[in-house]
């Protein structure tokens, strides 16, 4: 698998720096972090990552399923969320085209590292 530039979205730093050192040990880069929706359309923009790993729940006023729309309007990138809230992904009016995967928090390395595999 080639590596991969990764964007994190998550608004609870400690569990951000989690999936961060976990994608480390993946082997792939980390482009950057942000904390809201808003900031995640900006940052797909600037670091065109390979992979957004996206919490659905966020700071601002767009939440991830908001923001995955906006970004892949734009760009073919692969979305996996990382959330605890699958009630909001199952109500919530999403096309299964526009992510590769749903993984329930706590997620742990094996289950990222095989979201991964799935990403083109």
């Amino acid at each position: 698998m080639s590596k991969k530039n990764v964007l994190i979205v998550e608004d609870e730093s400690i569990i951000s720096l989690l999936v961060e050192r976990m994608v480390d040990n993946l082997g792939h880069t980390v482009v950057h972090k942000v904390t809201s929706g808003e900031e995640a359309i900006d940052a797909a923009e600037e670091h065109s990552p390979d992979i957004i790993l996206m919490d659905i729940r966020l700071d601002g006023e767009i939440n991830g399923i908001e923001a995955t729309k906006i970004i892949r309007e734009k760009h073919d990138i692969s979305v996996i969320f990382v959330s605890g809230n699958t009630d909001m992904l199952k109500s919530a009016d999403v096309d299964p085209s526009e992510y590769i995967e749903f993984l329930a928090k706590p997620v742990t390395l094996a289950e990222l590292s095989d979201s991964f595999d799935l990403a083109s």
